[in-house]
This record gives structure tokens, sequence and C-alpha cells, in this order.
């Protein structure tokens, strides 16, 4: 029970030392990631536009 507790002393002292991001590097990170995917889905979108379009004329 001993070796549990001091697990979890150890834990809350790392979680202490971290640099948590602000709310603000949240915010622009999340706007990247979003911004991201909706880019790489159309590219992905129009690719497979022209790949359905290439295959249709094929057969």
């Amino acid at each position: 029970m001993s070796k549990i507790v001091q697990f979890l002393k150890e834990c809350v002292a790392e979680l202490r030392k971290v640099v948590w991001p602000t709310r603000d590097d949240v915010i622009s990170s999340v706007k990247v990631v979003v911004v991201s995917t909706i880019i790489i889905a159309a590219i992905l979108g129009v690719l497979d536009a022209v790949l359905v379009a290439g295959v249709n004329l094929v057969f």
C-alpha cells in the first residue's frame, strides 16, 4: 500500500512541474488543427472525385 501512496505523491509532484499552455495557446492550436483538417479533407475529396471520374471513363 505504501508503494501506491508513494507513486501517487510522485505523480502529483511531476504534474506540478508541468508548464500548462495558456488558453490563447490552446485556442490557436485548435484553429490550426481545424483549418488543416478542412484543407486535407478538401484535397482528398477532390482527389476522390477525379479518381472516380477516371474509373467511370475506363469502365
